[in-house]
This record gives structure tokens, sequence and C-alpha cells, in this order.
């Protein structure tokens, strides 16, 4: 609209899911330097609460060169480490970064123009919005967080994505494989890709559901499962923690504390890790501290402990974590012997 001078009132983009969305566009406001427009939040089974919220974006010509993206007014501010992007910055995560980046330069392409283009996307609800959520306590002040990773909402009805889950379960013992691997989500995926060992095998997404999954695995027969993840859900199977969504408990950072405790770290450490937003943060506490080796040694025993007491035995389970930051941090005692058994078929 800003480049051509007319209106537009639906946009086709594709999510990095792969699947097509057509929107409609609202809340058009057009002048010669700077264009605003708005999509209403659609939240699907899963409505939260920004559902129905209008989010805006502006943009506007830039003296400068490629495209510059800010938050306003309902946008948080992140203020501490740990997070997506750095403090300063909008909380718009980089997902969504990249594919309004990707967006904007496709249309400059098409439009023959040159130069530079700023991005600005705000909520004016976002502000109260964002005192009914974590924001503030995870140091994102000022308003809501632009997330996401597919540009889609996933149902999240705990009954409907557990029957997802089973189904998927299913056609993987239907197809005779007794050993399963499994992985949180999106990181656990992209993890096992590049990992050598698991080339070619597909998992199954168990979601934040751990200890659900490990039960109808039995039900179905299985004879073993792998969980692969990132430390920051499963740290809590370390505590048994068996559900990692936020909303049943937290516990990262008292986990890894107590755990550094046991590897040696002092009082001062402890309250270090205690005051840290990600597992990323804490890893780095510990590293400086020359303790990393030493409590993940002590921890994630711990998880497999915790997988075989909800099993009662009576399947094998492990499990593999990693650092987005760190890469690989370790694998629990079974997960060799596991490792060459994922994917065998009677």
């Amino acid at each position: 609209m800003l480049l051509s001078g007319e209106p537009v009132d639906f946009v086709d983009i594709m999510t990095p899911r792969g699947i097509p969305l057509h929107i409609a566009i609202e809340k058009i406001e057009m002048s010669g330097d700077r264009v605003s427009c708005a999509v209403r939040k659609d939240g699907g089974d899963d409505a939260d609460d920004t559902n129905g919220a209008y989010i805006h974006a502006e943009v506007s010509r830039s003296s400068g060169e490629g495209v510059r993206i800010d938050g306003g007014v309902g946008v948080g501010r992140v203020t501490r480490k740990g997070l997506d992007q750095p403090p300063g910055n909008a909380a718009i995560n980089h997902v969504p970064r990249n594919m309004i980046v990707e967006a904007v330069e496709d249309v400059c392409q098409a439009l023959k123009y040159t130069g530079g283009i700023e991005v600005k996307i705000y909520v004016p609800e976002g502000e109260k919005i964002a005192v009914r959520t974590f924001n503030s306590r995870l140091g994102i002040m000022g308003g809501i967080s632009i997330l996401g990773t597919s540009g889609i909402v996933e149902p999240m009805s705990e009954t409907a994505l557990l029957g997802s889950i089973k189904a998927e379960m299913n056609v993987f013992m239907a197809e005779g494989r007794k050993y399963l691997l499994t992985v949180p989500g999106n990181y656990g995926k992209d993890f096992v890709k590049a990992y050598p060992a698991l080339e070619g095998q597909t998992p199954v997404e168990c979601s934040n559901f751990i200890g659900d999954f490990l039960d109808m695995a039995v039900e179905a027969g299985a004879e073993g499962v792998l969980l692969v993840g990132n430390l920051g859900k499963l740290v809590k199977l370390a505590g048994g923690i068996m559900n990692t969504h936020s909303r049943n408990a937290d516990s990262r950072m008292e986990i890894l504390a107590s755990n550094a405790i046991l590897a040696g770290a002092d009082t001062e450490t402890a309250k270090r890790i205690l005051g840290c937003i990600s597992t990323d943060d804490a890893l780095e506490v510990l590293d400086e501290k020359g303790l990393m080796k030493q409590t993940l040694e002590i921890l994630i025993p711990k998880i497999e402990f915790h997988m075989n007491h909800r099993v009662k035995g009576d399947i094998k389970v492990a499990a593999i974590t990693f650092s987005s930051e760190f890469g690989i941090l370790g694998q629990t005692p079974g997960a060799e012997e596991l490792l060459k058994k994922v994917g065998a078929r009677e």
C-alpha cells in the first residue's frame, strides 16, 4: 500500500509450517510517507489473552538500507538476558522478524523499490493484555511478545492434543516399531535432524506431556522410549515434573541450583543461578565457575530415574539433552542402547 498507493483488503501469506493463509486487512490508514493497518488475532482452539486483539503494522520509507523492525505501543521491550532477543530490542522473536523481512523484501522487489523500509509493530491493547502474562517476570516490560515458530496456533486442548499424540504413536507402532523416539517440540525435531546417530529417524512429538506419553507407550506395548529435548524442558524431569508446561510447574532454576550445590557450587553461585531466566543463562554461570560438567553429570541421570519411576520399569527409557548455546549436554545411562534400537521394526 505504501509503495503502490492502493489499499489492500486481503493478503496471502505462507507460514513457516507451510500452511497458506488468506487474511483480512483492517484499520487501514494511508498517508504520503507511511501506511498502517491491522489484523485480528485468531486463537482458534487455543484462545488465550491475545485472542481477538488487533495487531498493527506501520511501514514508512527510510533513508537507510534494508528492513528495520521495531515495536511500538503495546509490544514489550526486552530488559534481561536469556530471551530470544537481546536487552533493548522489541520482544519480537526471530521467526516473525524473518517472516516480516521476507514479506517486505518480496514487495519491494516486485515494485522495484530499492530504498530502506522501517516497520513498526504495535498492539493498542498490548500493555493491558501483558498484565495477565508472565512477561514482566521474564524481563519483558510494557507489552506483549510477538512469538511463534510455525505461524499457526496449534490446538492445545489437552484432550485433543493427547488424542493426536496417541494417534501418531499408534501409526508408528502399527509399522512394527517397538522403540519410539520422541521430542517435546521444534527444537528437538531440529536437533534430531542434525544428530548423526538418529539420521533418518522421525520422532513423535509429545509436547509438554512427557509423563502421559510414557504412559501411552507402555499401554501401546512399546519396548522403549528415547526422549530428545532441550534442557529447558528436560531439567524439569530431573525434579520429577512430568508435564513441562509452565502453568503446571517451573522449578528449572531451583533444580539446577540444587544440583550445582551437590557439584560444589557456593551460595553465591546458587543465588546467581536462581536469578537466571533461561537454562542457557544458568549454564553460562556454571561454565564460568567450571561446574557445568559436574552439575550435568549429577542431574542428567535423575531424568532417567524419574522416567523409569513413571513407567515402573515396564519399558526401557532414556534421554538425550542439549542446549541451543552449548550443544549436546549429555545423555542418560540407557541412551546408548536405545540409540541403536530406535526405529527398529519387528
